[in-house]
């Protein structure tokens, strides 16, 4: 169709490649500092808190309680959502990812000064664990949309997955970090040897910072804005995002359900298989090299798996995880639970690198394309926000108190196959396929929130 007169000259949407890489540097390097961050919590919340901060409950009230304080990160973390979407989606994604990137080194650095006084430490290990959500509910997005919005179209999968690359990438540098402090004595590690590695995190929010100052805006979402203007539709514009993605609830809530099942997976390799692993024959030490180990894969499984979604599509990749996942869910507790280290990086490696890895690296291409650019920061976070806090938010929780009251791995399994077999329903009968999705500001479309593309199956894209 012929460009009318009226109609403004579109604004270049994509960046040389120099900025690409550029970017995805930044959103990489981000990711790595929220994850060393979430394991560093995760772990400790499994094997520190507990003993440190109630050690006046028994161990295992203690252990569901320190997993209590780890929740409170995801409930934060949709509050994290709407202000930093609603802020990125007004002024842009870089000012946004910067003041996220402080906020959640600062809340990190802090944790590692929290004093042991009882009721007081544990109040103010709450209060930054629900600073830690609140930044991580606005990284996560912002980061994925500037790779996602800087790349040429049939790359976007692969630009984007290596936001969630730098998941597995700070989960190594987390768990290495904790592995070493975990060699001290035991009462030298609980008094004072977990808190180095919290400390340290200041170190990789500064070099962050640093990349991510010299990225340039989002392409895509200052053509928007330029867009509105030219077309004196800012009124409408300007509405608030959270407004909009919420005019159509459907689209953000199926979202955030077809990525639940990738979070549970996440969330119980993470924090309870690494406590049933050290209870069943490898010393705590041994479980976080283990995990460190399928770490260190995963970051290459991720990127695998985002640039399979590039070829053959969002859907049949993540599907291909979650599948495997429900199929494997069983044989992988038991190697988990076998006290053979060998068996036990056999299963983490399985789990993490390759099942979970197929639903972790489109996801970002996939929830940021469900939106318009001028609500896709506020709905692509509150869809991962919604995917997070079902699926990890409460996991290591459900799974202790069901392994304590349940006889043992066999609820923990069927939990597990459970979320996976619901994500893949929601994604085989409610969401389309999105790699085709126009990102450009072409129509009125690009001012509200759904794209017409997300909820139905994509046509060829040859006829549009």
């Amino acid at each position: 169709m012929s460009r009318t007169a009226s109609e403004p000259t579109p604004i270049a949407s994509h960046s040389s490649p120099k900025d690409v890489r550029r970017v995805v540097l930044s959103s990489y390097l981000g990711s790595t500092v929220e994850y060393y961050d979430f394991i560093l919590y995760a772990t400790a919340s499994s094997l520190v808190f507990g003993p440190v901060f109630f050690s006046n409950l028994p161990s295992g009230a203690a252990l569901i309680a320190s997993y209590a304080t780890f929740a409170i990160g995801y409930l934060a973390r949709p509050l994290g959502g709407v202000i930093f979407g609603h802020f990125g989606d007004k002024i842009g994604r870089k000012k946004m990812l910067l003041l996220s990137m402080t906020i959640m080194g600062v809340a990190s650095f802090l944790i590692g000064l929290v004093p042991e006084i009882p009721t007081w430490g544990a109040l103010f290990l709450i209060l930054l664990r629900a600073a830690q959500g609140v930044a991580i509910g606005g990284e996560w997005a912002g980061a994925a949309l500037m790779s996602l919005e800087h790349a040429q179209d049939g790359k976007r999968g692969f630009a984007a997955g290596f936001t969630n690359a730098g998941a597995p990438t700070g989960a190594v540098l987390g768990t290495i970090a904790l592995s070493v402090a975990a060699l001290l004595p035991e009462d030298d590690f609980l008094s004072w040897g977990w808190r180095i590695p919290f400390l340290l995190s200041a170190v990789l929010v500064v070099v962050g910072l640093f990349v991510r100052a010299r990225v340039a805006e989002s392409p895509v979402f200052l053509a928007a804005l330029r867009k509105a203007e030219d077309e004196k539709t800012q009124r409408r514009a300007d509405a608030i995002p959270v407004v909009q993605v919420l005019r159509r609830p459907k689209v953000v809530i199926v979202a955030g359900l077809a990525c639940t099942g990738s979070f549970v997976m996440q969330a119980l390799f993470s924090t309870f298989m690494l406590a049933y692993a050290s209870d069943n024959g490898v010393s705590s030490s041994a479980a976080l090299t283990a995990f460190a180990i399928a770490s260190f894969f995963a970051i290459f499984g991720i990127l695998a798996a985002a640039r399979l979604s590039d070829r053959f599509g969002r859907k049949p990749v993540m599907l291909a995880g979650l599948v495997g996942m429900a199929v494997l869910a069983w044989p992988l507790l038991i190697l988990a639970s076998s006290g053979s280290f060998v068996l036990v990086v056999c299963s983490f490696v399985i789990a993490s690198s390759v099942l979970h890895a197929l639903t972790f690296g489109p996801m970002p291409a996939f929830l940021a394309e469900q939106f318009g650019t001028r609500a896709r920061y506020t709905g692509a976070s509150l869809g991962n926000q919604i995917g997070s806090l079902l699926g990890a938010g409460f996991t290591p929780m459900i799974a202790a108190t069901l392994f304590a009251s349940a006889g043992g791995a066999n609820s923990v399994a069927l939990y597990l196959i459970a979320s996976c077999v619901i994500s893949a329903v929601v994604l085989v009968f409610f969401v389309g396929e999105t790699r085709f999705t126009d990102l450009e500001p072409h129509s009125r479309q690009e001012y509200g929130v759904e794209n017409p593309q997300t909820l139905t199956e994509l046509s060829d894209p040859g006829n549009s």
